[in-house]
């Protein structure tokens, strides 16, 4: 086979490379909307947010042209040892990390600080990868199963120390990669139900969810009874141990609630579900965001004409809430053409991973689409109101030069395996 050594841009799928570029210009166009004041106007202005952020874009294409640089085969020998020192670093944190906003979760020297959460994506992407691909490892089998759950626990229960419960939510989205590569099904709806449960107990309350749950059970034992008294007979342990599990999970949604989520989770919470009315103090944030987006109407103010971005309205608009100045000042046609941007990029990578020859290769672009996707939906669906407060930044838009290093990591790594593909490992 022909070596790519002389060319490291040979066989790369130019069209993921525009996607990038096309995100970190829109993203950094609405930095500089979300923080432009009427008296700095400077582009090259790098004490500004706009202009740090030009930085780490910068610096971005040394990150690139080093991920470019390596063998696909590099990615897959030393992925478990990558893991592992991105664990040890994020460990670290707890001794040498600075506590900014009541979460250790940055590494900083002087003004610079890296956050290193934003980089262990990528490490479990790979580790997942590394180990799913093994020929020996069976997802159908209960083992193998904990083993791959396990890979996942560790970066996101460090995460959560610090704490960080946002970042290590994104962990979620790799039961998805598991699914694809063989995980019964069961885990997923098993996942949802208890979603569902958790949502609907915290909305009706326990008794009237039991109540509710008890007809059901009631109704699918008249069914057997009536219809399938065979298959009754053989299944209604199973059917009595689900109502009683699923029981036990409701009575449990209480505790959870008032006793494991911090005050402010409980009342982002109230504020999702109608119980509570908040518009100055907790539900501040989702409420600015909501009427922000809605007064751009359908085509937009046009850019810099944002009253509400200009005026400040929106707290963290250039991070979380970033796809604020999107919708004011852009409409909802820009927003929509936005959302239909990452659709088609997340269309792509999937597309991508199944052309792949190694299987390694395959399971990584998954795991990186789930992890864009996860992004993607929890950051929109908090602006609009749809879930609660959750600080993940979105992918290439929000200010920060650690998630930007992160997902272009994450993104470039996919396109150097999948330059590889053509190739002989």
């Amino acid at each position: 086979m022909r070596s790519r050594k002389d060319n490291i841009f040979h066989g790369i799928d130019w069209i993921l490379v525009l996607f990038y570029f096309v995100f970190i210009f829109l993203g950094w166009i609405n930095i500089y909307a979300a923080t432009i004041s009427e008296t700095q106007f400077d582009l090259l202005n790098f004490s500004t947010e706009y202009g740090k952020q030009l930085i780490w874009i910068g610096l971005s294409f040394p990150i690139i042209l080093l991920i470019l640089m390596f063998e696909a085969k590099f990615y897959e020998k030393y992925a478990s040892i990558i893991y592992v020192s991105f664990l040890a670093l994020l460990a670290g944190l707890f001794v040498l990390g600075k506590n900014i906003n009541g979460s250790t979760s940055w590494y900083a020297i002087g003004s610079f600080r890296l956050q290193p959460s934003e980089f262990v994506k990528a490490a479990t992407a790979l580790a997942i990868a590394k180990m799913v691909s093994d020929k020996q490892f069976n997802l159908k089998k209960v083992s193998v199963q904990v083993q791959a759950l396990l890979v996942l626990i560790f970066p996101a229960f460090l995460i959560i120390l610090q704490p960080d419960p946002g970042s290590a939510l994104v962990y979620v989205a790799f039961i998805f990669v598991l699914y694809r590569e063989g995980l019964p099904i069961h885990y997923i709806t098993v996942g949802f139900i208890a979603l569902f449960l958790f949502v609907i107990t915290l909305f009706l309350g326990y008794t009237v969810t039991l109540i509710s749950s008890l007809v059901l059970f009631v109704g699918i034992v008249l069914f057997f009874v009536f219809y399938r008294l065979r298959a009754f007979k053989k299944g209604w342990i199973k059917i009595l141990g689900i109502y009683l599990i699923s029981a036990l999970f409701i009575f449990s949604v209480d505790f959870v609630f008032n006793q494991v989520f911090e005050q402010h989770h409980r009342d982002r919470f109230n504020i999702i579900l109608g119980k509570t009315v908040d518009m100055k103090g907790v539900g501040y944030n989702t409420n600015q965001s909501v009427t922000t987006i809605a007064s751009g109407g359908f085509f937009g103010k046009g850019f810099l004409d944002g009253e509400r971005t200009q005026g400040d309205f929106v707290p963290e608009q250039n991070t979380d809430y970033i796809f604020t100045t999107v919708g004011e000042e852009w409409g909802f046609l820009g927003s929509a053409f936005v959302i239909l941007l990452f659709i088609a990029f997340l269309l792509r990578i999937i597309s991508k991973a199944e052309q792949q020859k190694s299987k390694f290769s395959r399971i990584y672009g998954y795991s990186i689409a789930a992890i864009f996707f996860m992004h993607f939906l929890i950051n929109i669906g908090m602006v609009i109101g749809l879930v609660p407060t959750i600080g993940i930044p979105l992918p290439f838009f929000s200010y920060g030069g650690s998630a930007l290093w992160g997902f272009t990591i994450l993104l470039f790594i996919f396109i150097r395996l999948d330059a590889n593909k053509t190739y002989e490992w």
